[in-house]
């Protein structure tokens, strides 16, 4: 019984032994090949990648490995081109396999690896707001459209601009435009590289100015001498620059009477007056004076004059009211 029972234990030994070999043989025969092996290039594209020219070939976007020959001509595939600053291209594999066909590599070649498509965008340089504003803030400081410019302030930032990167200088050129609002000053700062112009921005800016300006420090009637005692001269911020002719008006007289902290304006203050020189009811020597003649009469004055000016005067002896003028002598010309 144990004989039978020893037989028939590696009878099933031997058969699950025989499945083994079977199975495993034909497991090998249906095991495929590396598929890497069969092909000439291997692409991998990356999910994104900045290129720093515009031109764009599959060596700058993509690695390529495999047949050397191969390899060099597909490096130099052209695979598109970024035409504006700031703009992304997208290159999917499709893209890829019809550029190399048409250079002469068929897809049968070719295996990729990594994405599905790649994101492509230029190097550049972010020349932002802030930094367009500290520039354009610098030029007014040393080119100041006034020497008596003391604030600015900005009143419209400009928008960042987008530059390429690349090897040659980059020259930023602002100057001021003209504007008729003497509150407010513009900046264009142009770039340039490589003697092109591939920018400009505007800055707009506004402006004040030290003026001088006269304000009474008391009261101050009709006709008084304006001077330091009841004038003073201070220094304020101003929207418009200070008058080329500004003068102080000391030695001045009121046109009116002005009351304390008045800021003093052209229209009240006018000429020094002459001293009177003739006063009512003084008596005047009455005088006319031509070529070949003189004649003088008395007369009393009605009212005060100063030289130059105009009072009526009584004839003393004609009793006749007439208008004359003052001489510097005192005496009056009748006006005909």
């Amino acid at each position: 019984m144990r004989t039978k029972e020893h037989k028939s234990t590696r009878i099933i030994i031997k058969c699950v032994m025989i499945s083994i070999v079977l199975f495993c043989q034909a497991s090998a025969k249906n095991t495929t090949p590396d598929p890497q092996k069969s092909f000439d290039l291997k692409i991998y594209l990356p999910r994104k990648v900045k290129v720093k020219d515009a031109y764009l070939k599959l060596g700058q976007v993509s690695v390529i490995q495999g047949n050397e020959a191969l390899v060099a001509k597909a490096n130099n595939v052209a695979i598109g081109r970024i035409s504006v600053t700031n703009q992304s291209v997208i290159i999917d594999r499709p893209t890829v396999l019809s550029r190399l066909a048409s250079g002469g590599i068929p897809s049968s070649k070719v295996i990729f690896t990594g994405a599905e498509k790649t994101t492509v965008r230029r190097q550049q340089r972010d020349l932002s707001s802030q930094d367009l504003v500290a520039l354009a803030s610098s030029f007014i400081e040393n080119h100041p459209p006034d020497a008596s410019l003391c604030q600015w302030s900005i009143i419209r930032r400009p928008q960042s601009l987008i530059l390429p990167e690349t090897d040659e200088e980059i020259l930023f050129s602002p100057r001021l435009v003209l504007n008729s609002r003497k509150n407010q000053a513009k900046v264009e700062i142009t770039v340039s590289c490589g003697g092109k112009k591939v920018g400009a921005r505007d800055v707009l800016f506004a402006l004040k100015y030290h003026c001088r300006q006269a304000v009474t420090t008391d009261h101050i009637a009709k006709g008084a001498m304006i001077g330091p005692e009841n004038v003073k001269i201070e220094t304020i911020p101003s929207n418009s620059p200070e008058p080329v002719n500004w003068t102080s008006p000391y030695g001045l007289t009121a046109k009116r009477s002005l009351a304390e902290n008045t800021i003093l304006l052209p229209s009240m203050v006018g000429s020094k007056q002459s001293p009177v020189v003739v006063k009512r009811n003084q008596s005047v020597v009455i005088r006319i004076e031509k070529p070949g003649f003189l004649i003088t009469a008395a007369g009393i004055s009605l009212e005060d004059g100063r030289i130059g000016e105009h009072v009526r005067v009584r004839n003393v002896d004609s009793k006749r009211i007439i208008l004359t003028k003052i001489h510097e002598d005192g005496s009056v010309e009748p006006v005909l």
